[in-house]
């Protein structure tokens, strides 16, 4: 396990128990650690009016940058499901967005499973700023 990630399990499956899911019934919490060295905590929040949700993730990037941080060093996900749950598309481009691709991102179930991996693994081929450069200077 990556050196910071029972902090961070901790701090995501206490978070966890907070999510508002009136509909899936499918709780899910999310921490990350900011360069910073603060943890920051999200979990998912439904609305009947599918798709207008917020993932656990997204919750915690949302807290990390209200803050005033914009690079994460860490992620760590749990829900209860017989496997670690990988985030939607939508959150690996945020994680990507401000965290390196070697970021390490602890995935886990309540039961117990665990699988590490990173940001650049879990987002291959990521687009960036840097696929923009062209037409940033083109006008």
């Amino acid at each position: 396990m990556p050196p910071d990630a029972a902090q961070l399990l901790s701090a995501a499956t206490e978070v966890r128990e907070n999510a508002y899911v009136p509909y899936s019934h499918f709780k899910v919490g999310a921490a990350l650690r900011g360069a910073s060295g603060t943890v920051y905590r999200g979990c998912n929040v439904e609305n009947v009016a599918y798709p207008e949700g917020t993932c656990a993730e997204a919750g915690a990037i949302a807290a990390m940058v209200a803050a005033g941080e914009t690079e994460l060093v860490a992620v760590c996900v749990i829900a209860d499901s017989p496997d670690p749950v990988p985030p939607c598309g939508g959150c690996r481009q945020k994680l990507a967005e401000f965290g390196r691709a070697e970021v390490p991102v602890t995935l886990a179930t309540t039961a117990g499973r665990r699988l590490h991996t990173t940001i650049g693994e879990l987002l291959p081929g990521s687009f960036s700023v840097a696929h923009m450069a062209h037409a940033a200077r083109s006008e």
